[in-house]
């Protein structure tokens, strides 16, 4: 007992003599109250003295900001706290802006750390959340904060930097997230894990302080986390919403699910060789008795608050095969029915089952549906449920068509990896193709690309004659937009496709390119 002691003592000394010594005063204090015992109190007791005298002098000679910063440390990470990031948001806008440099904020949390912790453990856990410290501090600059929040939250304050824009923040939140998905070893199991990520640029701050981008940063992590497990999402304005402007729709469109008021309308696909119809995309409108017709963008943030995304999209499932069933009945050829699949809809693990399940009630073959995802789904998502669901349809034999193209970052290797079928190009694209060259030089290089790839393709948004004209001359396949028609209800479609064939009947059509 006495070795034990002495060389305690001994070790004693060298901690009390160290830089560190302010540090270790409230672990020794806790220590004795925590654990106790005579030991701890007399040995507490031998090295009072040394330590006050320590003290006086580690305090008389180190700066009171140098000892604030050891302080201010994360206890699981040892990264700064949170007022660190706040900090160094302000610092950057104070005094580099004049210099024309920006800085930006990203806010970002483990999917699912809590299953996981519950499942090995929480040291394991802890062991996981400093393995992701290290990791974001390798990946980022030097001069970026990175902080933790809270639990498996962490948030980064970017260095400062000329450009801070969408793209870059993309492109950044994307590379985190490749750094954070190679494997962790827990308990000699490999886990792998996606994040999701929040980012405010400086154009879309609410407020030029370092509190308003975190803010507003955590505001984006929360839209993210609600599309589903590794989403990417920037801060918009538009979700800064007034109580009072929600609740009249909020209150009703649970109700307008179950009673038949949001519904699939429908908006045909035409081929640009034939002219006939190729297909039609269901798109959910609301009847509202009082507002009237509401598109998706009215009631789609009360749908996600809700927690009724999959609820909607069991509904516009179900009307839109329902649809073709009618067509076909009444001798109308529609080969495909294009129905949106949102990143938390491909998460679901039992979506693959449903879809079967929903064909075979309507007896129709795979074939028949076109599953359509967001070019960002491809380009940002590691979720290996979502690429599990988007293969196994592709395997059943869905078509699976990829929405707005070019407005993303989808890369020809995922465009393969998922076995893409058609491309929809996005109508930024289209948008006076016949009047701009610059458009059409655009067009002809993601036509040329998809021809190589063997890629069906299809504009969208296609609004004048015009339009319609030069994209058939470049080679598109398909064209969708209001030159064709606009969206219109189930009841109205027999008639618009009665018209429609008497219409290329009696007209020329508007031919494609030769060759």
């Amino acid at each position: 007992m006495q070795k034990l002691i002495a060389d305690t003592l001994h070790r004693l000394r060298d901690i009390l003599t160290g830089p560190h010594t302010i540090a270790f005063l409230p672990a020794l204090c806790l220590g004795a109250y925590w654990f106790g015992g005579e030991h701890m109190l007399i040995l507490c007791a031998l090295v009072l003295p040394a330590l006050a005298a320590v003290l006086n002098l580690t305090i008389s000679t180190t700066p009171k900001a140098e000892c604030a910063k050891m302080l201010a440390k994360d206890g699981l990470t040892g990264l700064p706290l949170p007022e660190r990031l706040v900090s160094a948001i302000d610092h950057v806008l104070d005094t580099q802006e004049a210099a024309g440099k920006a800085t930006a904020c990203l806010a970002l949390e483990v999917d699912d750390f809590h299953s996981l912790q519950a499942t090995f453990g929480n040291a394991a856990g802890d062991h996981l959340l400093t393995s992701v410290a290290q990791r974001l501090q390798d990946a980022l600059r030097e001069g970026d904060t990175i902080v933790r929040l809270r639990g498996p939250r962490f948030a980064i304050a970017l260095a400062p930097m000329r450009t801070a824009d969408l793209e870059t923040l993309i492109q950044l939140s994307s590379r985190i997230q490749q750094a954070l998905s190679e494997p962790y070893p827990l308990n000699a199991t490999k886990v792998y894990i996606t994040c999701s990520i929040g980012f405010c640029t400086p154009n879309r701050a609410p407020s030029l302080s370092g509190q308003a981008f975190l803010d507003a940063a955590e505001t984006a992590l929360g839209d993210a986390q609600h599309n589903g497990p590794g989403s990417i999402r920037a801060y918009s304005p538009a979700r800064r919403k007034k109580p009072a402007e929600k609740t009249p729709l909020s209150t009703d469109v649970g109700q307008a699910l179950e009673n038949g008021g949001i519904v699939p309308w429908f908006q045909p696909q035409v081929s640009t060789d034939t002219g006939e119809v190729s297909g039609m995309e269901a798109l959910a409108r609301w009847t509202h008795p009082k507002h009237g017709v509401l598109s998706p963008a009215k009631f789609m943030p009360d749908i996600t608050d809700l927690g009724l995304t999959e609820r909607l999209n069991e509904v516009m499932l179900y009307h839109a095969l329902m649809a073709l069933k009618i067509w076909d009945r009444a001798g109308f050829h529609v080969p495909s029915v294009a129905v949106n699949f949102s990143s938390t809809d491909l998460a679901n693990p039992k979506l693959v089952d449903k879809i079967r399940w929903e064909l075979d009630r309507f007896e129709l073959e795979p074939c028949r549906l076109n599953v359509e995802i967001l070019e960002c789904v491809i380009s940002i998502s590691d979720c290996d449920t979502i690429s599990r669901n988007i293969c196994a349809l592709k395997e059943m034999g869905c078509g699976i068509d990829l929405d707005d193209y070019g407005t993303g970052h989808a890369s020809i290797a995922n465009i393969r990896r998922f076995a893409v079928d058609r491309i929809k190009i996005d109508r930024s694209y289209v948008s006076r193709c016949d009047l701009d060259q610059s458009q059409q030089s655009m067009l002809a290089a993601i036509l040329s690309m998809a021809e190589r790839l063997d890629l069906q393709t299809l504009a969208e948004g296609v609004e004048t004659v015009g339009e319609h004209a030069m994209l058939a001359q470049l080679g598109c396949d398909h064209v969708q937009g209001y030159s064709v028609s606009a969206p219109m209800p189930l009841e109205e479609t027999q008639d618009w496709m009665e018209r429609h064939k008497r219409k290329l009947a009696q007209t020329p059509r508007i031919g494609r390119r030769a060759g």
